[in-house]
C-alpha cells in the first residue's frame, strides 16, 4: 500500500495554543482514511495541515515522498489535491450552477449524484440548507481529478439517505486510485472493507487501524 500524503511529526500552533503535537499520519492511496474525535481533537487541523491551508510551526509534509511543506494550498490543488473544509465550501453569491461550472468535470455528473441539486440550479448557493450546500460541494470535489481528496464532515446537515449515497460517491473516489481523507466525529455507516481509521484526542493519536477493528473494539 504506497503511501500518496503523509505528515510527519506535525505541529500545528494557533497562537500559544497547540493543536497537532508531532502528529504522524500516513494517507495511502487508493484507500478511504477517516480521522475521527472530538470537537478539538484536531482532525479539522490535520486535514487543514495536509492542504495547506495552515502552516506547520514544525515537522513536514510529504507528497509521494517529496517535502511539500513550504507549498502555498493553491499550489498543493494544481498537483491534485482537492479540499472541502467543513465551512464555506461552496461560493455563496454564485448559483448552484455557476458553483458546478466552476469544477473541470461534466455537471451532469454532479446531478447524477445528486438530483436534488436539479431543481436549484439558478438559486444562489448562499441561500440552500446546509445539506445542500454540502450536496454542492461534495459534487464539486467528485468533478475535480484528484489524487488527494480531503472532505471535513462531508455528510453534515443531508439526510441518511443522501448520506450513504455521499459514502459511496467518496469510497468509487478511492476505488479509482485517490486518496480520500475524511473528517469524522465518529466512524460513518457503510465504509468500504479496508478504510482506515485514526482517532484523535488533544492533537495526538489514540488509534490507529482498520475501521472494522475499531468499532468491534467498541
Amino acid at each position: 500500500m504506497s503511501v500518496e500524503i503523509a505528515l510527519r511529526a506535525a505541529r500545528v500552533r494557533y497562537g500559544p495554543l497547540e493543536a497537532l503535537h508531532g502528529l504522524g499520519l500516513p494517507v495511502p492511496a487508493a484507500t478511504v482514511t477517516v480521522l475521527v474525535g472530538r470537537n478539538g481533537s484536531g482532525r479539522t487541523t490535520a486535514l487543514r495541515a495536509l492542504a495547506g491551508t495552515v502552516p506547520l510551526a514544525s515537522g513536514t509534509v510529504l507528497w509521494r515522498g517529496t517535502d511539500v511543506t513550504r507549498l502555498h494550498a493553491h499550489e498543493r490543488a494544481r498537483r491534485g489535491l482537492c479540499f472541502v473544509p467543513d465551512l464555506r465550501a461552496v461560493y455563496a453569491a454564485l448559483t448552484v450552477a455557476e458553483n458546478l461550472e466552476l469544477a473541470p468535470g461534466d455537471p451532469d455528473r454532479a446531478l447524477e449524484a445528486y438530483p436534488e441539486l436539479a431543481p436549484l440550479l439558478a438559486r444562489p448557493a448562499g441561500t440552500l440548507s446546509g445539506g445542500e450546500r454540502r450536496m454542492l460541494a461534495v459534487s464539486r470535489a467528485a468533478l475535480t481529478p484528484a489524487r488527494v481528496v480531503l472532505v471535513d464532515e462531508p455528510s453534515l446537515g443531508m439526510s441518511p439517505a443522501v448520506s450513504s449515497r455521499t459514502y459511496a460517491l467518496l469510497a468509487a473516489l478511492a476505488g479509482a486510485g485517490a486518496a480520500v481523507v475524511l473528517a469524522e466525529q465518529r466512524p460513518p455507516p457503510g465504509l468500504p472493507p479496508g478504510t482506515l481509521l485514526h482517532e484523535l484526542r488533544r492533537g495526538s493519536l489514540a488509534f490507529s487501524g482498520e475501521a472494522a477493528e475499531f468499532t468491534a473494539g467498541r
